[in-house]
């Protein structure tokens, strides 16, 4: 028998932010996935409706910042008639280990999906050790 799954549809999660913002507007937490290999950690941050020159990334101390605005896609002679993309902006903050090589991420923007690559710096990218006989 045949197992069907039900699409789930991940509505945008607006932001706890952890300190009041000077903008007004909606903020939200743009969705990532996070996955490694022995030399890099990649961060893809899903922000649809982001144009990629209203994309910031800030790393100071240690801590990288996120943010992209969406700006509104009707002009000014139009209306709205319904809208369900809500406008506003995405912002999300991690802070980085010293295993990453600060000055060389590397940041491409597609198709709505940022991309990051967290180089490994080389005392944290395994190796294995020879073991001599005698």
């Amino acid at each position: 028998m045949a197992e069907t799954k039900e699409l789930q549809v991940k509505e945008k999660q607006e932001a706890a932010a952890p300190a009041e913002h000077t903008k007004p507007g909606l903020i939200f937490t743009p969705a990532v996935d996070i996955y490694e290999n022995d030399n890099e950690i990649i961060l893809l941050a899903d922000m649809p409706g982001v144009a990629t020159d209203d994309i910031t990334i800030d790393l100071k101390d240690g801590v990288l910042t996120l943010t992209g605005d969406v700006k509104p896609w009707e002009n000014d002679d139009e209306s709205d008639v319904m809208v369900e993309f809500e406008i506003g902006k995405y912002y999300r903050q991690f802070t980085l280990s010293e295993a990453i090589h600060q000055d060389k991420i590397k940041a491409n923007f597609s198709d709505g999906v940022l991309k990051l690559t967290l180089p490994k710096v080389a005392k944290a990218v395994p190796r294995k050790i020879t073991v001599n006989n005698g």
